[in-house]
């Protein structure tokens, strides 16, 4: 079972939309992956096409207030694969916890408990901070797939993000095996092709050779509850996932 903590500290680089569509990618290659929202913006859930309701009250927040059970908290997407929300209830986590040394070790203890035994790749969409519910998917993840955008600012902040994880790894006497996928790839500017250099001259192999394009459908898909192979599944975005999907299969980081 792979679970992969999907991570980036910079807004606007891609990050949800990446667990979106690759968990849906995974799905298509009969994978049959479970997506975990741990953002109390909830931006996964709403872009999953949870809407009637019934995650308000059966959400990964239940599982840190409530203890109950993660196998309980799975919900059917529209477009076929497993999902466990987030709510606004999140937000109260760090509050709840943040005293607590244990409680970043609660996702990984339930984890193992309840959803280990599918041998289902398990994508987390962390919250961009780095606090209890963070810690919590890294330490629950063996794999950190950071999304990072095409732009200098993008490039700066994976370097941060990378020294982060470097002294998680010697507190917690592990590593992380780690990818880089450059989102908002811009064909038409030479400064995306630029960052991406510069991101495989420091990094090397840990930089996928999938680039993910700016495309419309990706920004319109999570509007309508849908990822990108249930509402363009022709077009180039859905394209880019489903090659990042299979370089990852391949590269036996999933």
């Amino acid at each position: 079972m792979a679970v992969i903590a999907v991570f980036n500290q910079k807004g606007g680089v891609g990050k949800t939309t990446t667990c979106l569509n690759l968990t849906a990618a995974l799905s298509l290659a009969q994978k049959s992956p479970i997506a975990i929202d741990m953002d109390p913006q909830g931006h996964l859930t709403i872009s999953s096409g949870l809407k009637n309701g019934t995650h308000q009250e059966k959400n990964i927040a239940s599982f840190f207030r409530d203890k109950v059970p993660l196998a309980q908290l799975l919900h059917n997407t529209p477009a076929g694969w497993q999902i466990i929300p987030a709510s606004l209830e999140l937000s109260k986590i760090d509050a709840l916890y943040g005293k607590d040394p244990q409680a970043a070790k609660l996702l990984k203890q339930g984890l193992g408990e309840e959803l280990a035994l599918t041998g289902a790749p398990i994508l987390i969409d962390c919250c961009p901070m780095l606090g209890v519910l963070t810690l919590n998917a890294l330490l629950a993840a063996d794999r950190v797939l950071i999304p990072v955008s095409a732009d200098y600012l993008s490039q700066h902040g994976v370097h941060r993000l990378d020294s982060a994880l470097n002294v998680l790894e010697k507190k917690l006497d592990r590593k992380f095996e780690r990818r880089v996928v450059v989102t908002r790839f811009d064909s038409r500017r030479k400064l995306s092709y630029d960052i991406y250099d510069k991101l495989k001259e420091r990094y090397g192999n840990l930089v996928c050779k999938t680039r993910i394009g700016e495309n419309v459908a990706l920004a319109t898909c999570p509007m309508h509850g849908l990822d990108v192979f249930a509402f363009a599944p022709h077009s180039p975005g859905a394209a880019d996932y489903k090659a990042l999907a299979k370089e990852l299969m391949d590269s036996g980081f999933v």
